[in-house]
């Protein structure tokens, strides 16, 4: 429980009070699964209704011979397919007879027990509404991703939504039970019709109406994300730039309505959640859309920027997404899209040039100087702090080369003092070849960074959970010998690059302020868990004990991020591929022995023939 309020479990059997409406268009493959899912909740749920939105797969039938067997559940077929969720949501709400009411999606399941926790939770703390955790699986991997985990980290109750702004963020409906009659007193419903992203607009009116919240951290529901889906869902389409305007529409709607019901407050917090969130997630898949989208977008974007007032961009100016939009309104065509690009990654990055004006304040660049001065209060740990990464695998040893840039003197201020390297499985993020901290060391002027420190190279070896993680999975760290002279695997020293080094963009020192290191990668470790994608996360460390947390830029140029096979006792060879991600960082693609190879081959062909 938290300090808003608390609540005594009831361990008694739920009644049968909830309704659940399952909407589906063209979903043959999933939909049954979606409704077996809620049926399986047990004696909370009282009805199933099943709405087919006009659907030409069988899906309807489908549906039929399941309810002739199952006396919970209800189908109804839509005359003309709506072109939307909303609509099918609404007449699936206007057919439930129970007191509260829950959505699914076709494509998406609930968790068992999903309904009983959320109903438990909403009648002990008499509440209107209860969210709980969604988790969004990736297939086919089944990688998990909890959906605003911060915010279902705890069970609380929120007697009225402006006391806990950050509701604002979690705009999925499907992670919630509701109160029926509640949603019906104040006309809360879903826009008609083809409207992407509606959920965003219901969240913004029943937010309006200043429901009484229970949160719990049990998983309620599981979002399947299928990228490679003949037909992407309506949210993950965003190849075009429809869909951008349809998501700020939405937004601007939910802010419209907050504001209109007194919430303003929550309706600043929908503001900032677009620069936070919306704008960023888009901003690092510009790079990859056409000039026609480029342009597009960029117009859009300035257009819904140009309505937020001085109080929007006042609060917390140096935050990543506020910076990014002001340099958007500042320039009337797209431009520095890498760079943008870098600062909307997380953790962000704000990379070189670090240009001043002629005052000496800190601008964005020469070309245009809108002011970056928020960042000389931003505190360390939160600073867009700007690594660069190189990784060469050989025959030899691989080798991660890191550049720690300056940030208007902020860097040197702070005092880094170490650094510690570890690599996070994409899969899985439980498990990662765990970091090694080594004290920083100096770099002499005109040379290479210090040798680095410590002992033994390291090998991967499956080991106790750590203290304060139940439930997840860890990747030990064992001491091995190695042959003398050779550099320990994992080990890392920093040194302050002096002035008259090598040049900025090379693989050494950059002048006017940079730390580097180096540190040998074991292939053998990464390569222990067979074919996988590994993250790349920095901790740095500085004097004062603040550490700031980073993803490192993925350096280009010749010979680097490419397919490299590189000999290995163990497997016989080790397929490497490092890579840059969309947001820029550096990752790395492993593909042990015979059997990796050609499982890379393999993937490579469909990609090819597809």
């Amino acid at each position: 429980m938290n300090a808003e309020s608390e609540t005594e479990t009831d361990t008694r059997t739920p009644p049968a009070a909830v309704a659940v409406v399952v909407i589906g268009y063209d979903d043959a493959a999933h939909v049954t699964d979606a409704v077996r899912s809620a049926l399986a909740q047990g004696p909370a749920v009282r009805e199933v209704v099943a709405v087919d939105d006009c659907s030409t797969d069988g899906s309807a039938g489908l549906l039929h011979r399941l309810a002739a067997s199952e006396p919970r559940l209800k189908v109804i077929r839509r005359r003309a397919n709506s072109g939307g969720c909303g609509t099918p949501r609404n007449t699936g709400l206007d057919a439930v007879t129970s007191p509260y009411v829950m959505f699914l999606d076709s494509d998406d399941v609930l968790p068992p027990g999903a309904a009983a926790a959320l109903l438990e939770a909403a009648e002990g703390a008499h509440a209107e509404v209860a969210g709980g955790l969604c988790v969004r699986r990736e297939l086919p991997s089944g990688r998990e991703v909890p959906w605003q985990a911060r915010l279902y980290a705890l069970h609380a109750v929120v007697p009225h939504p402006a006391r806990r702004p950050r509701l604002v963020h979690d705009t999925l409906c499907v992670n919630k039970l509701y109160r029926t009659g509640f949603l019906r007193a104040h006309g809360i419903r879903f826009p008609e019709g083809r409207f992407p992203y509606e959920d965003v607009v219901f969240t913004a009116r029943l937010l309006a109406a200043a429901p009484r919240i229970a949160l719990v951290p049990d998983r309620v529901y599981v979002w399947h994300v299928r990228r490679s889906a003949g037909r992407l869902s309506i949210s993950l389409d965003r190849s075009g730039v429809e869909n951008w305007r349809a998501r700020t529409e939405a937004c601007r709607q939910a802010y419209e309505v907050l504001l209109g019901a007194g919430q303003k407050e929550l309706a600043r917090a929908v503001r900032a959640k677009f620069l936070d969130h919306d704008l960023r997630m888009y901003v690092r898949e510009l790079g990859l859309r056409d000039a026609g989208y480029r342009r597009a977008w960029w117009e859009l974007t300035r257009a819904h920027l140009a309505e937020y007032d001085a109080d929007d961009w006042a609060r917390d100016p140096a935050a990543p997404g506020r910076l990014i939009g002001r340099v958007v309104l500042a320039a009337p065509e797209p431009c520095d899209l890498p760079r943008l690009r870098e600062l909307a990654a997380r953790p962000a990055r704000l990379c070189p040039p670090y240009a001043r004006a002629a005052d000496g304040s800190p601008v964005w660049s020469d070309v245009l100087p809108v002011s970056l001065e928020p960042l000389r209060a931003r505190p360390v740990r939160a600073l867009p702090l700007a690594v660069d990464a190189e990784l060469r695998p050989c025959a030899r040893g691989t080798r991660l080369r890191l550049r720690l840039h300056e940030l208007y003197g902020r860097v040197a201020q702070a005092g880094p003092e170490s650094v510690e390297v570890q690599w996070l499985h994409r899969d899985d993020g439980d498990v990662v070849v765990r970091e090694t901290a080594v004290p920083l060391a100096p770099c002499p002027s005109g040379s290479e960074p210090a040798g680095t420190t410590g002992s033994g190279p390291v090998a991967l070896a499956q080991g106790p959970e750590p203290a304060g993680r139940a439930g997840s999975r860890a990747v030990a760290l064992a001491r091995v010998a190695e042959p003398a002279g050779a550099e320990p695997a994992g080990a890392v020293a920093l040194g302050p690059c002096s002035r008259g080094s090598e040049p900025a963009g090379t693989t050494g020192c950059v002048p006017g302020g940079a730390w580097s290191a180096e540190v040998a990668v074991d292939l053998a470790a990464l390569a222990a868990l067979g074919v996988g994608t590994w993250d790349l996360r920095l901790r740095l460390r500085f004097r004062d004990g603040v550490s700031r947390d980073v993803s490192a830029h993925a350096l280009t140029g010749a010979g680097l991020l490419r397919r490299s096979a590189v000999p290995s006792a163990r497997y016989g060879v080790v397929l490497v591929q490092p890579y840059a991600t969309h947001s820029g960082a550096l990752a790395l693609r492993v593909a042990p022995g015979v059997r990796g190879v050609l499982s890379v081959a393999r993937a490579r062909l469909r990609r090819l023939l597809h």
